[in-house]
């Protein structure tokens, strides 16, 4: 294959040959029986379509194949002819009952066949996936020496399977990791899932992986709790459930599925986030590395429509801070769809109401799932819902480069819907960031990996589940949390708007443009002058590419807009009525706009002049700004009093003598009080913790240093976020000045004789 395939192509060939030859080997000893049955249904059954019930009765497998060909036939009968073998060849392909030939067609391995007979080589590969020194049969033969040759079970071929793949990612390391998790990182994960409720395992368990790729995750589940040799030798049935998007990945482990064992009908091939595939199935256990950092924007259409959620896995019902049920986002950025992958499994888990032990989920992410998104957001809002319904166990912290195709810090998630009485309403977090051996030779990024001393390890600080200090550079670190710990609210800081006022005619010149038009609108103008009012069509076109060619990016809307006499009339308008403005309250500049604003308010009322509160803003906003020694704006005066006064303060949860904390300020009449205007640009915000009170909180943190400042309750959002960093940060004290001093000293002489050296020379 060396002249016909570059190094990293020969996948494309061994892969599927090594699937085709040991279904081809399973085959083997039925193919007789097949044939008579093929037989019958056409010759006496007088069948137009095969029974494929009893073609699998026959076969002894979910799959069998009908051509009278077989690959040992197949070498055997061949002449000097290419093209014969070739014909041959797709004929025995075209015999393979329909779950083999989507393999096939998912391998492209047709037109690998008719390449490799175009280039002469067909029969050389032929001949060694059919050499009698190579056994890839579940039963015992001798080669021509007579040497016995072992049988290879379905788990062995599944071990040889899977180091091929293993071998292959590891040569193309671009690919390495894509669909590969690292064997001590399943381990580490079965671990935990399965050891815990070892000794009241379901006596019929499902596994699912919503990005299965190979299918290494379902399989070394299987192989975990299956292992006789092992901690757990569950005797109950075990079924796998997956899907992969991607074809030839989805058939490695379909035909994967197949030489194990397995039901292959049960891995399907597509997008997991816009298609629903599994709907109404719930599974005992869910293990994933589901790809992170990579877009989903191709699915949005099918999870969203505009901003509302059409898929029911993605829409969920959180409390607001008053304790009112509403519906929220739960999709997170459309940069990185990983927690989509998560929310799909939280979907599948099932209630306790079918099966005391729930569901048990492990899930592979990187750092970004942890922390990002604000507070009322996709991602936060998704932490939160799972967190709130206890469902969240642990997270493992793993060491970095421990991954082929990336060196991030990785973390695995841990879930349960059934938690024993002792870790109801907590998390443990453990840090196993330090615990790593290192590789003589990197995998790819991966660097490092977990021995079974340090699975060991981690397994036990969760089972045991206790507070852990590290003990050494190197060492293991465990924190057990309430789940409220996590949670924050994002409170809203809000401050008076200050605002000094002042009609000049540079001001309101301003106003001949539209905002977010200004720099195109003033080169018309400066370029055309009063033509863009007369008739701006002829200069549409123009205006545009000057837009263009300055680097502005403007969408359809808003070249619209530009070239628009409405809006250049609009304008105009405002910077009329602004004149007339200036003219009669004049040039003096103002400390106190609400004595300004009622000069406005007066004049537009003696000139008949109508503006809408828009209008209005903008001319305000044209001829004032932030003045911390100004007046406070006034927005309104308010009464309150008996029962409306009554619930405002059960509303917020505070005194009558609190109220200005919350932006009511009393007027000094009876019962009045003043809300003033909000300074946008000086809002801030501040994240408080769930079990702490807001007020407090403002007291102590906001008030000493604002004292102007208010709350905005009603903005308030809750959020959740877990960092690491900041519960397992290891200060490092910084080196003494003197040891500082004396280590420069002592190099500044080492230069020194150095130099000195040089020169003697």
């Amino acid at each position: 294959m060396r002249d016909v395939y570059v190094r990293g192509k020969y996948r494309d060939v061994i892969l599927p040959m090594v699937v085709l030859r040991r279904l081809d080997a399973l085959l083997e000893p039925t193919k007789d029986a097949v044939m008579e049955e093929l037989a019958f249904q056409r010759d006496e059954a007088g069948f137009t379509e095969w029974d494929e019930t009893g073609l699998r009765d026959a076969s002894g497998y979910v799959f069998y194949n009908t051509s009278e060909w077989t690959l040992q036939r197949l070498h055997d009968t061949a002449t000097n002819s290419q093209q014969i073998l070739q014909a041959n060849f797709e004929d025995y392909l075209n015999g393979f009952s329909p779950n083999v030939k989507e393999i096939v067609n998912k391998f492209k391995l047709k037109s690998q066949i008719r390449h490799m007979a175009s280039k002469d080589v067909l029969m050389d590969v032929l001949e060694k996936f059919t050499s009698s020194y190579i056994n890839l049969t579940p039963f015992e033969k001798q080669d021509p020496e007579g040497r016995k040759l072992p049988p290879l079970s379905n788990l062995g071929m599944g071990y040889v399977f899977e180091e091929l793949i293993r071998k292959f990612n590891e040569e193309n390391n671009e690919e390495a990791g894509e669909h590969f998790t690292p064997r001590e990182v399943i381990d580490l994960m079965t671990h935990i899932v399965f050891e815990p409720i070892k000794d009241n395992l379901p006596p019929v368990m499902t596994i699912y992986d919503p990005a299965c790729g190979s299918g290494g995750m379902l399989t070394e589940s299987q192989n975990f709790i299956k292992d006789e040799e092992g901690a757990i030798r569950a005797m109950g049935d075990v079924y796998l459930y997956g899907k992969e998007i991607n074809d030839e990945t989805y058939a490695i482990c379909k035909s994967d599925m197949m030489i194990k064992g397995n039901n292959p009908e049960n891995i399907r091939v597509g997008s997991t986030l816009s298609t629903n595939e599994f709907a109404g199935n719930t599974f005992d256990f869910m293990l994933s590395n589901p790809p992170y950092g990579k877009s989903w924007a191709t699915d949005l259409k099918y999870i969203k429509d505009g901003k509302d959620i059409i898929d029911t896995r993605f829409q969920i019902t959180l409390k607001d801070y008053w304790g009112n049920p509403e519906d929220v986002d739960a999709t997170p950025r459309s940069s990185d769809g990983q927690l989509l992958f998560l929310m799909e499994m939280v979907d599948k888990m099932k209630p306790l109401s079918q099966s005391q032990q729930g569901s048990r989920i492990a899930s592979v992410h990187n750092g970004s799932s942890l922390f990002t998104g604000d507070a009322g957001g996709g991602e936060s809002n998704i932490r939160r819902y799972i967190i709130e319904n206890d469902w969240l166990d642990c997270i493992v912290q793993l060491p970095n480069n421990l991954f082929y195709n990336t060196g991030i810090t990785t973390y695995i998630w841990f879930l349960t819907n059934s938690k024993p009485s002792h870790r109801k309403g907590k998390i443990i977090l453990i840090d196993a960031s330090q615990r790593f051996a290192k590789l003589r030779k990197n995998l790819g990024a991966k660097n490092c990996e977990l021995t079974a001393t340090h699975v060991s390890e981690i397994q036990d600080a969760y089972m045991n589940f206790v507070n852990v200090e590290r003990q050494s550079e190197d060492g293991l670190a465990v924190k057990v949390f309430n789940n409220a710990d996590f949670g924050y609210y994002k409170v809203v800081i809000d401050r008076p708007a200050r605002l000094k006022a002042q009609f000049t005619q540079e001001r309101i010149e301003s106003l001949r443009f539209e905002k977010s038009l200004k720099e195109p609108m003033q080169w018309a103008y400066k370029t055309y002058g009063e033509k863009v009012y007369e008739d701006i069509k002829p200069l549409e076109k123009e205006i545009i590419e000057w837009a263009e060619k300055s680097g502005l990016d403007l969408n359809a809307k808003k070249r619209k807009e530009l070239t628009s006499k409405v809006t250049w009339e609009k304008q105009k308008g405002l910077l009329e009525t602004a004149t007339i403005l200036l003219e009669k309250i004049g040039t003096d500049e103002y400390h106190d706009f609400n004595v300004f604003g009622a000069q406005v308010d007066e004049v537009l009322k003696k000139e008949k002049i109508k503006l809408t509160a828009s209008e209005k803003n903008q001319i305000y906003a044209a001829v004032t700004c932030y003045d911390e020694s100004a007046e406070k704006v006034i927005k309104k005066t308010e009464k309150l009093s008996g029962d409306k006064l009554d619930k405002l303060l059960h509303h917020l949860d505070c005194t009558a003598a609190q109220l200005p904390d919350f932006g009511y300020y009393p007027s000094g009449k009876p019962n009045e009080y003043i809300i003033y205007e909000t300074q946008t640009d000086l809002r801030d915000s501040e994240n408080v913790p769930l079990n702490e009170s807001i007020h407090d909180y403002y007291l102590r943190e906001v008030k000493p240093h604002v004292g102007e400042a208010w709350i905005d309750l009603d903005k308030t959002k809750i959020g959740y976020e877990i960092s690491f960093n900041k519960y397992f940060y290891q200060h490092k004290p910084l080196r003494s000045i003197e040891e500082v001093s004396s280590e420069i000293l002592a190099l500044e002489e080492e230069s020194e004789g150095l130099i000195m050296d040089i020169l003697k020379m």
